[in-house]
Parts: C-alpha cells; structure tokens; sequence
C-alpha cells in the first residue's frame, strides 16, 4: 500500500487492522522521508531511533492484534524537551544534554497505545520563543518558503508534521509554541488545558504554565492523541484530572476583535482573511461578539515583560549559573532579565494575573468562545536576526495570554494570503472545554475546504461530528419544553422526530428554571465536580435535514451541543449559557423538568 502525503491517523488504522499495512511497512516509509526531507531543511530534527530499534518496535507492535490499540503503528515525533528513553534530551542545549532514565509519562502512554516514537525534534532553545531560531541544530523553516521562519518554539516537531513525516507531534506550549507553527504550516496546533497532559519528563520553561501540546493535520487526530495521553499524574505538580465541560457547537457566539484592535503589523492579506474566518464561523450557527482584548494584553504582557521571567530562571537555574556562556544568547538575555525583579515583584505579578483571570472569567458571559488570529503575520528569518526580540514578541501578540488565564486553545488553518504563505486562526474556551473546542474548530477546518500540509493534497479528516445514531440519523437529547406533552414538542413532531428512548443524564449536569422564559422552560448546564442523581432527557432521532432546520430555530441563550447521557453515550442536546441559567432557580434536585412542573 502506498502511504498518503499526510499520514492521518485513520486511514493508516484502517489499513493496519485489515492487513493492507503493517508498522514495518510504515516505519520504512517514514524513514525514508525523514532522509528525503533533511536535504530540504535539515534543521528538523535533533535525534532519531535508529533503524533496528524501529524495525524491532515494529515486529513487538506485530504480534499484537491492531483492533486493540488506538494508536497501532502510528509514527510520532518528540519536541526534544520531553524524555524519551534511549535518546538525549538536549531543550536544544548540548550543554545541557543528559541521558533519560525512563520515557515521560505522555511519551509512555502513547507507546502503549501503539504509537512509535520516530525521533526528537529541534526547537528554540529550552522552549523560550515563538521564531523556531535559537537552536545550535539549525534553524528549521516554514514548509512554503525556506525564507520565512517555520515558528516556534515546536519548530521541528510542526514541520515534521506539515511534511508528511509523522501523522502527529508533541510540542510544548507556554506562550503560543504549540499554535504559532501550526498556523506557519497549514496544520492543527491543540493547546490542551493547563495539567491535563502531565508533564513530568518534561524539561520546564515555566512550570506552572507549561502544556505539551499535539499538532496534527486534522482536529480529531489531535484530540484522539490528547484522549489517549491524558491522565493525572501526582508527579507532575501542576497535574489535573480532566473534568469536560461542554461548548455549543451548533447555535453558539463568539468573540472576536474590534476594529480598533485587529492588528496585522500591516499585513492587509491576513486582516481578510480574519474577516473571512468570522463570517465563516457565522454561517456555521455563531454569533460574533466584539471582546474587550486590553485585559488580554495586559496579561500576555507579564509573560516576558513582567516578573514571570524569573520562572524561566528557576527552570534551570543552577545549568544557568554554571554554562550561562553555553547559551543562545538571545536566550540567555531574556532569562537575565530575571535579576531586575524582586520576589516581591513576582508577587505583585501573581496577584495581578489572579485579578486578570477574574476579569477574563466574566468575558464568559458574553460568548462561549473567542475567535482570534493565531499570530499577525509570518516573519522572515532576516527580521529575526536583524532584530530578535522585537520579531518574537510580534508573533506572541495573540498567544501569550491564553495559559496564564487558564483557557484551553486550538489552532487551524484559516486560508492563504496571495503570496502562498498561511494564515491561522486560533478558537480558545475555558479550562477543560478540549473536546468540543476540537470539535468546533474541526467544523471550521472542515468549512475551509483547504487541504493541509506541504503537499495540500489531502483535507482533514475531520469525523467528530456530531453523534450519529446507528442509521445515520441524529440523536437529540431534550430536557424542557420540548419534551412529550410539553408546549414546544410539536417542533419536534414537525420533523418527524422518533423517541428512542427516556433515560437520564450523567451526574455532572445541574438544571435550573429559566426567568421570565415564554413558555417555560429550563437552562441545563454541565458543572465539573458535581455528582449528582441525573436529570430526565428524551432522546428523538431526527434526519439529517430535519436536524438542520431544528437547530436554526433554537433561540439564545440556548444551544446544541454535547450531553453525556447516564450510560456513558454521548448525543446532541440542549445547553444554557451559564450566567443565564444560574440567574434562574436550581431545580436540579426535582429530577428533571417533568417532575418539576408537576410539582408546581
């Protein structure tokens, strides 16, 4: 079988579990176009498993069935700061470099997923910099134009992907490192929340803001890898255990710059494009909303103009104080700044950041998710060298705040400019919302139509849509009016809508009695941590177009998106926004909206 240009997960699972394809197969493609590739830009990797032990993991993953594991044979890059046993860890510092006793908890977990670790990738050195230009390795660069900077500071690890190499990557992010490339290369960048990746074998930038993040050519590759790498862990000190919350992904609003505060550094190609993204997004059930965005800049700007440099210092602060001339010097100019704050400037820096979160949390409000541009504009490796600092803080206009606030993000491909080189978009969501921002980021790359990649020969392979049942119709779950004998269910009759089942949801929704709601009617929203008994839901299945016309009726402040029902299964269902439903009263202790009204 011949392998894609772009190694997506899924058709290389399909064809492994029906022996068409075989690990051994695929890790002798693989290496070839890593060989093929380094006459291009040599600059992408730093180290790579040799090919018997390639050849080996191979033959172990063989006598394995495929059907059991989601990952089987898949290739995989490594940012070089996350451990993998068997190769150095350099964080692009030779320096530095040390010899791994044991892989990093996400690097073992994909491994027993099926995934193989094809090598390490370069980066800016110790992840500090958004340029992919600060590496004694070389500078890797972007897949349209050896010109422009390919981004960083996962610089290897995007390109290694928007090649063809591997069908995903690890990266980091702390500042956008894990989004800027993705947006130079035409592929997806996924930032999950802060602790659900766990970062121990990770070599810190700064610890309390560090994510390792996944790029891929499509969302649902990315979210599958974060699925499966996901897991709390007590060794890693900013672990979390994820607990999903929901977004609306049909019927849901957005938001997006100002005029006034949409800056591209004069690039006029990439304001159209943010301007086509937006109506995009609309005609996909969004509701733009304009945000206040000084909040936002105001916290990116603590990241590298304020005190949390000296978290950069504290990372590796005795290799710093012993091999400081052993490092890029541009990296080493920004972690010096750490001597000019006090630790009470660090301080005074945590508590502003705290206030600004509780800014930014009420930015929730007001729309479900923000729609921004990934980065203003590509740089050219000139300006990098002509001025640095300026180049990189260029590229952080619209990142450097997301970890700091506590915000999950992911970024897609949003078109390209005249001149053939890409534009991104980045959709970003509270804490813990990375299944559905995939999901509604997914929808758009889908919407988009480009293929991905260097080649541009493939589209994604976007199949998290929404929950379909066995017969290729929709599955609604309602909670409401729209319930048998309730005043809106005749929506529902109208498109010949089949009840399949009453069952209940899972613990973890609350139900509250809308105000002043015309008829009656109750605003269900999800809440992390909460366990409760499960409240009543129907569940209709509807077709396709009856789906369609159903949804474009839904008013706000309600939306359609995912509901887990009590069984695990997740459908398509009705959500309240949160600040509306919580202003209502909370009846979740009646059981559902049916027994409520009888009570009433």
């Amino acid at each position: 079988m011949t392998l894609p240009n772009m190694l997506q997960i899924a058709p290389l699972l399909s064809a492994c579990r029906a022996g068409t394809l075989t690990p051994t197969d695929i890790v002798r493609e693989v290496a070839a176009r890593v060989d093929a590739y380094a006459a291009k830009d040599p600059a992408v990797w730093i180290s790579r498993v040799p090919m018997e032990r390639l050849l080996a993991r191979a033959a172990e993953l063989e006598r394995l069935p495929a059907a059991d594991l989601p990952l089987y044979g898949i290739p995989f890059a490594v940012k070089d700061n996350i451990d993998v046993a068997g190769l150095p860890t350099t964080a692009a510092c030779p320096a530095f470099a040390y010899e791994p006793r044991e892989s990093a908890e996400v690097i073992k977990r994909l491994e027993a997923a099926g995934a193989i670790v094809i090598g390490k990738t370069n980066l800016d050195q110790f992840a500090t910099g958004l340029v992919g230009m600060r590496s004694p390795y070389g500078q890797p660069h972007c897949v349209f134009n050896a010109d422009y900077v390919s981004g960083g500071s996962s610089s290897g690890s995007a390109v290694a992907v928007a090649a063809g190499l591997v069908s995903f990557s690890l990266g980091t992010d702390t500042a956008g490192s894990g989004r800027v490339p993705a947006a130079f290369n035409n592929i997806v960048g996924l930032k999950p929340s802060r602790g659900v990746l766990s970062t121990y074998g990770l070599v810190p930038a700064c610890e309390s803001l560090d994510c390792i993040s996944v790029f891929a050519g499509s969302t649902t590759d990315a979210w599958e890898v974060e699925r499966v790498a996901g897991a709390a862990d007590a060794r890693a000190p900013f672990s979390r255990t994820f607990s999903p919350r929901s977004l609306p992904l049909t019927t849901f609003r957005f938001g997006v710059l100002s005029a006034e505060d949409r800056f591209f550094d004069g690039n006029e190609a990439n304001a159209v494009l943010y301007a086509q993204a937006i109506k995009r997004l609309e005609q996909l059930g969004g509701t733009p909303v304009e945000l206040d965005f000084a909040p936002l800049k105001e916290t990116a700007a603590l990241l590298y103009s304020g005190p949390f440099v000296v978290e950069r210092l504290a990372a590796i602060k005795d290799f710093y104080h012993s091999h400081r001339k052993d490092m890029d010097p541009t990296v080493g100019t920004i972690i010096d700044g750490a001597a000019n704050y006090t630790a009470t400037d660090v301080f005074d820096g945590i508590y502003r950041q705290h206030a600004l979160q509780q800014i930014a949390q009420c930015m929730w409000d007001d729309f479900d998710v923000m729609l921004l541009p990934t980065a203003p504009r590509i740089v050219t490796k000139q300006e990098v060298i002509e001025q640095p600092i300026a180049a990189n803080s260029l590229l952080g206009a619209y990142t450097n705040f997301v970890n700091l606030l506590d915000m999950a993000a992911c970024a897609v491909p949003a078109g390209f400019a005249p001149d053939g080189l890409p534009f991104g978009v980045t959709f970003i969501a509270p804490a813990f919302t990375d299944e559905d921002l995939a999901a509604l980021a997914g929808r758009f790359h889908e919407a988009l139509g480009e293929a991905i990649g260097a080649a541009r020969t493939e589209k994604p392979d976007i199949s998290a849509k929404l929950e379909i049942s066995s017969s290729g119709r929709v599955l609604l779950a309602v909670v409401g009016a729209h319930l048998k004998g309730f005043p809106l269910h005749w929506q529902l009759e109208k498109e010949n809508a089949v009840l399949r089942e009453t069952t209940r949801t899972a613990p973890y929704y609350r139900l509250f009695a809308l105000p002043d709601a015309t008829p009656p009617k109750p605003g269900l929203v999800r809440e992390a941590g909460f366990t409760g008994a499960g409240l009543e839901v129907e569940v209709y299945e509807l077709d396709a177009a009856g789906f369609g016309r159903f949804v474009a009726s839904v008013p706000q402040p309600m939306s359609i998106g995912r509901i887990t029902l009590a069984d695990g299964k997740e459908v398509c269902g009705f959500l309240c926004s949160e600040a509306v439903a919580r202003s209502g009263t909370d009846i979740t202790a009646t059981g559902g909206w049916r027994s409520y009204m009888q009570k009433k």
